[in-house]
C-alpha cells in the first residue's frame, strides 16, 4: 500500500463518492501522491453514471473531521528550493489541474470545510458546489507570510469577494470564521460540527441525490451560525481600494482603529515583494476565467522558484526565506529582499506576470 492510498481514502456508498484526506499529523497538507490520488478518483467518478455526488472531508488525529487541509507540503517546497529539485514543477501543474477539475466538475461536490482550511485546502474547496463550514472553521490564504502569493485559484476566488475584501485577505492573510466566510462568499452553509458524522452518513442514504434532495439534506443539518461577523466592509474598502501597496499600508497606519493598526502590522510582517505581486494578481484576476487565472498563477509560481529576473537562486528566494523563518528555524524573523514595502519597484514585480512558456507549450494549456 503506497502513501497515497493511506493519505487519501476514496469509497462509494449509495450514489455518493466519499473522499477523506487522511494525513492528520500534517493537517492533511497535500503531497504530490495525494494530488494524483485525488485526481484519479475524481476523474473516474466524473465519468461513472452510478456516482451522482462527491463529498470531501479531512481528518484530525482523533478521527474524521476537525481539520480539512492546511495547504501544500511547504517543507517539501523548502527542501526543493535548497537542493534545486524540479519536483515542485509537477506539483503545481498537477495541483492546479486538480483545482480546475473541481471547479468544472459536472456533478455536485460537497466540501466539508471543518477546522483549518488554508492555501491548498482553499484550492480544493472553493470550486465545490456546496462549501460547508462549522463553528471550528478557519479559512485563510496566508501565502505572503512565507514569501508566496495566494495561488490554487486564489486570484479568481478572492477577486470575486465583495468590494475590496479580496485584496485585504490576500495582503494580510487574515483567517475567517464561518460567519465571515459566508459573508464574503467563500462558504455557502454552516453545519453543526457535532452533527458532521451523521450528515456525512446521511448522504449515502439519499436516493437519486439531485439538487432538490440535497436541499432537503441541508435543511436537516444546516444551522444558523451564532457568531456574528465583525467585518466593517466600508473600512476595508476605503483602504484596500487604493492603487498601491504603499498607499494601502500608509492609510492603515494613519488610521488609529485597532483593526487598521492590526492590518498594517500584519502587512509589515509579510514579504514586501510578494505583497506587490499579490495585489497585482488579484486585480488582474478580476477579468480572468478560472483557467486563465490558474495559467497566470502557474507562471507566477515558476518565477517564485526561479526568479532569474532578480538574479537569485532558489535557495535565496522570498519563498525559501519565508519558509525558513516560519517553519524550519521558527525565528519569525525573515530577511526579506527588499526589506521595506516602499522599496519594491515595478521592475521587480512585472516579470512575475510574463509567462516563461509560449502558449502552445504551457503546462496548463489544455484547461478551458
Amino acid at each position: 500500500m503506497n502513501d497515497a492510498t493511506v493519505d487519501v481514502l476514496c469509497e462509494v456508498r449509495g450514489e455518493v463518492g466519499f473522499i477523506s484526506l487522511n494525513r492528520p499529523q500534517a493537517l492533511n497538507a497535500l503531497t504530490l501522491p495525494m494530488i494524483r490520488a485525488l485526481t484519479v478518483c475524481l476523474q473516474s467518478w466524473r465519468d461513472d453514471e452510478r456516482i451522482q455526488v462527491v463529498a470531501m472531508r479531512g481528518s484530525n488525529k482523533a478521527g474524521p473531521f476537525g481539520a480539512f487541509c492546511a495547504g501544500g507540503d511547504i517543507r517539501f517546497f523548502h527542501q526543493a528550493l535548497l537542493s534545486g529539485d524540479p519536483a515542485p514543477e509537477d506539483f503545481f501543474t498537477e495541483e492546479y489541474t486538480l483545482n480546475h477539475l473541481i471547479h468544472s466538475f459536472p456533478k455536485p461536490v460537497l466540501a466539508f470545510m471543518d477546522g483549518v482550511v488554508m492555501g491548498g485546502g482553499m484550492g480544493l474547496s472553493q470550486g465545490a458546489s456546496y462549501r460547508l463550514v462549522t463553528s471550528r472553521s478557519k479559512l485563510a490564504m496566508p501565502e505572503t507570510t512565507i514569501g508566496l502569493f495566494p495561488d490554487v485559484g486564489g486570484g479568481y476566488f478572492l477577486s470575486r469577494c465583495p468590494g475590496f475584501t479580496g485584496e485585504w485577505l490576500a495582503l494580510t492573510g487574515t483567517a475567517l470564521g464561518a460567519a465571515e466566510a459566508i459573508q464574503l462568499g467563500l462558504a455557502d452553509h454552516c453545519l453543526d460540527a457535532a452533527q458532521l458524522p451523521q450528515a456525512w452518513d446521511a448522504l449515502a442514504q439519499i436516493k437519486s441525490p439531485d439538487a432538490v434532495r440535497l436541499q432537503v439534506w441541508l435543511a436537516e443539518f444546516a444551522t444558523a451560525d451564532n457568531a456574528t461577523s465583525a467585518l466593517d466592509r466600508s473600512q476595508i474598502d476605503a483602504c484596500f481600494s487604493l492603487d498601491s501597496v504603499p498607499a494601502i499600508v500608509h492609510a492603515l497606519e494613519a488610521d488609529t482603529s485597532d483593526w487598521a493598526q492590526r492590518s498594517a502590522a500584519q502587512m509589515r510582517q509579510r514579504s514586501p515583494l510578494m505583497l506587490h505581486v499579490a495585489l497585482a494578481q488579484i486585480r488582474r484576476a478580476r477579468h480572468l476565467t478560472v483557467a486563465q487565472d490558474l495559467r497566470m498563477e502557474r507562471d507566477m509560481m515558476r518565477h517564485c522558484f526561479f526568479p532569474s529576473h532578480l538574479a537569485r537562486s532558489g535557495a535565496h528566494t522570498e519563498t525559501a526565506e519565508g519558509i525558513r523563518a516560519l517553519v524550519i528555524d521558527k525565528d519569525n524573523a525573515p530577511k526579506w529582499q527588499p526589506a521595506r514595502i516602499e522599496d519594491v519597484t515595478a521592475d521587480m514585480v512585472q516579470p512575475f506576470f510574463t509567462s516563461p512558456w509560449v502558449a502552445h507549450s504551457h503546462p496548463l494549456r489544455t484547461l478551458l
